[in-house]
C-alpha cells in the first residue's frame, strides 16, 4: 500500500468520524468485532453531531475533505447499488457550494486560456455569482456582431483543484481494491471500476471544451423539440478551463411558488421535464445526468432550460433496443423472450439457466397484468426486480445505473411542480414512438443496413412485426388507462431491499476506512 494514499484515507476516516459519518451504520447489523471497532471509532464524533441528520453529516465531512470528496458524494449518489438506496439519497441533497476564489485568480485563468487579457475579452466581468467543487460562474458582457450588449456566463476552472483530484483518486483505488481483497461479495460491485468510472467522468468534467460539445450535441438534438433549450456556447471565448455561454434569465425550478406567481401551468412543465428527458434517453441516446432543480430554469415564454452538462450519460442503439425489447416483453408477457435479451445484452452471465431466469421474470411480470393500476405494487416488483439481480450474479451496468438514478431525480423535480403526475401517462407519447421505431419495421431496417441478407429477413418477418405492433398498442393503450405510477412508497421499499442487498458492501467501505484511521491516528 503506498504510504501517502494510506495517510490521506486515514484522514479522510478521521474527518469522516468526527463529523458523524459512522454513525450512520446500523450496529445490529455488523458482527461483534466489527461492531467493537465501529464503536471505538464512534468515540471520536463531536458531541454536537448527534443532533445533525445523516445527509448533513455526509455533508459537512465531504465539505471539510475538499472538492475532490465533495464530487466522490455526488457520483456516489447515482450508484445507489454501492452505496445503498439511503445513502445515495442522502447523498443528492449535497450541496456543492466552496467559497468562491479571487477575483485575480480567475482573471488570470481566463487570460492564459484565451491568450488576451480580460478587458480585450469581455465590456464587463463581474464577481463570482456561484462557486463549486470544481469551477465558479461570473456574470459578464460582450459585444456581439452587431454591436449590441449580450450577457454571457462564464465558467473558470477552480486552480489547482485537477492535481488535488489525482492525489485524492490514489486513496479511493486503495478502498477499492482492499475491498475486493478482503470483501469477495463486493467484487459483484466492481469497486475498482467503479473508480475507473468516476476518475474518467471527472477527467471530461474538468475540460470544459468537451462540456461545451456536450451542449452544442444537446443543442443540435432538440432543435425541434417543444418547449425545451440549451445555452449557446461562445465559442471563440471557450478553452480548456473557461466555458462561455449564454446568460439564461428565468426562473430555478426549485422555486415552485415564484414559477406560480409567475403564471406558468405547473403540470405542464413537469411533463416537460419528464417527456424532455426521455427523449434525449432514448431517442437521442444522449442525457444530462445532473436534471435537478437547481440546473432547470423556465424562461417567461414557459420553454425549459438545463444548464450544467457536466455530467452526462449515453446509451448505444444497440443498448436503446435492448432496452425496447425488455419493455416489450414485460408488456406483452413474453417472459422467455425477456430473458434471452438479458443473456443477449451479457446482463446475465451465459452459466446462468435461461428457462429458470425466465420463470424468474415471470414472477416479477405477472402482478402487473389482470389488475387496476391501484392494485399493482410497483414496490413489490421492483424490490423482486432487485432480488434477481443478484440471485443471478448480474454484473452492474453503469450506464443503466446512471439512466435509472437520472429518471429518479427527474421524476422528483416534475413531482414537485405536480404531486399528482401519472408517470406512464405523461412518458407514454415518447414511449410508444421510442418502441415502435426500436421493435418496428423501421428498427429492424436500421438493423437490416449491414447486409441484403438480413433485408430478406426483415421481409419474412412483417407479419410477425405488424402483429407485434399491434399487439403492443392495445396493451400500452390499456396500461396508460390505468395509469401506473412511481411514487414515494416505491422508492422506499426499492431503498429497503437494495439496502439489504449491498448492506454489507457499504458497511465494508465505512469500516476499512475507519480502521486505516485508528491504525495512523490511535
Amino acid at each position: 500500500m503506498p504510504l501517502i494514499a494510506v495517510f490521506r484515507l486515514a484522514r479522510a476516516g478521521l474527518v469522516m468520524a468526527r463529523e458523524g459519518v459512522f454513525g450512520i451504520v446500523d450496529l445490529p447489523d455488523l458482527p461483534p468485532a466489527q461492531r467493537m471497532a465501529l464503536r471505538t471509532i464512534r468515540l471520536l464524533e463531536r458531541r454536537s453531531v448527534r443532533r445533525k441528520t445523516a445527509d448533513k453529516r455526509l455533508s459537512d465531512a465531504l465539505n471539510r475533505l475538499g472538492p475532490s470528496y465533495v464530487k466522490l458524494g455526488q457520483f456516489l449518489a447515482t450508484r445507489p447499488d454501492v452505496v445503498g438506496r439511503d445513502i445515495a439519497t442522502d447523498l443528492t441533497s449535497l450541496q456543492d457550494q466552496l467559497p468562491a476564489f479571487p477575483m485575480a485568480e480567475a482573471q488570470r485563468v481566463v487570460e492564459e486560456q484565451l491568450g488576451q487579457p480580460v478587458d480585450a475579452l469581455f465590456e464587463e466581468f463581474g464577481e463570482a455569482v456561484a462557486a463549486a467543487s470544481i469551477a465558479q460562474v461570473h456574470r459578464a458582457k460582450i459585444r456581439d456582431h452587431d454591436g449590441e450588449l449580450r450577457e454571457v456566463a462564464v465558467k473558470i476552472l477552480r486552480p489547482g483543484v485537477a492535481e488535488r483530484f489525482r492525489r485524492d483518486l490514489k486513496s479511493y483505488y486503495l478502498v477499492a481494491q482492499t475491498m475486493e481483497r478482503l470483501h469477495p461479495p463486493s467484487r459483484r460491485l466492481r469497486p475498482v471500476a467503479v473508480v475507473d468510472t468516476l476518475a474518467r467522468s471527472v477527467e471530461l468534467e474538468m475540460d470544459f471544451r468537451l462540456e461545451a460539445a456536450g451542449l452544442s450535441e444537446m443543442n443540435e438534438n432538440t432543435r425541434e423539440d417543444p418547449g425545451f433549450r440549451v445555452p449557446q456556447v461562445n465559442w471563440p471565448r471557450t478553452a480548456k478551463s473557461v466555458l462561455t455561454m449564454e446568460w439564461i434569465e428565468g426562473r430555478k425550478l426549485s422555486d415552485v411558488a415564484g414559477i406560480e406567481a409567475d403564471g406558468h401551468d405547473l403540470p405542464a412543465v413537469g411533463a416537460t421535464v419528464i417527456q424532455s428527458f426521455l427523449r434525449h434517453a432514448v431517442r437521442d441516446g444522449f442525457f444530462h445526468a445532473d436534471m435537478h432543480q437547481g440546473n432547470l430554469f423556465v424562461e417567461a415564454d414557459g420553454t425549459l432550460v438545463a444548464v450544467d452538462f457536466g455530467i452526462t450519460g449515453r446509451l448505444s442503439p444497440a443498448e436503446r433496443r435492448f432496452l425496447a425489447e425488455i419493455l416489450f416483453g414485460f408488456i406483452t408477457r413474453d417472459y422467455r423472450r425477456v430473458a434471452e435479451v438479458h443473456f443477449e445484452a451479457g446482463y446475465v452471465p451465459r452459466d446462468q439457466d435461461m428457462d429458470v431466469f425466465a420463470q424468474a421474470i415471470r414472477a416479477i411480470g405477472e402482478p402487473i397484468h389482470g389488475h387496476d393500476a391501484s392494485e399493482i405494487s410497483m414496490a413489490r416488483l421492483l424490490t423482486q426486480l432487485l432480488e434477481v439481480t443478484e440471485l443471478f450474479n448480474m454484473r452492474t451496468q453503469t450506464q443503466l445505473i446512471m439512466l435509472q438514478k437520472t429518471m429518479v431525480v427527474v421524476e422528483g423535480v416534475a413531482r414537485t411542480l405536480n404531486p399528482h403526475l401519472d408517470m406512464w401517462h405523461t412518458a407514454e407519447p415518447v414511449v410508444r414512438g421510442w418502441i415502435e421505431r426500436n421493435l418496428g419495421p423501421a428498427g429492424r431496417l436500421q438493423d437490416a443496413a449491414g447486409g441484403l441478407a438480413a433485408l430478406g429477413r426483415l421481409a419474412a418477418d412483417l407479419p410477425l412485426l405488424a402483429d407485434r405492433a399491434g399487439r403492443l398498442s392495445g396493451e400500452i393503450e390499456r396500461m396508460t388507462e390505468k395509469g401506473l405510477r412511481f411514487d414515494a412508497e416505491t422508492a422506499e421499499a426499492i431503498g429497503k431491499a437494495e439496502a439489504r442487498h449491498t448492506r454489507s458492501g457499504r458497511i465494508a467501505l465505512w469500516i476499512i476506512a475507519g480502521l486505516l484511521a485508528i491504525a495512523v491516528f490511535g
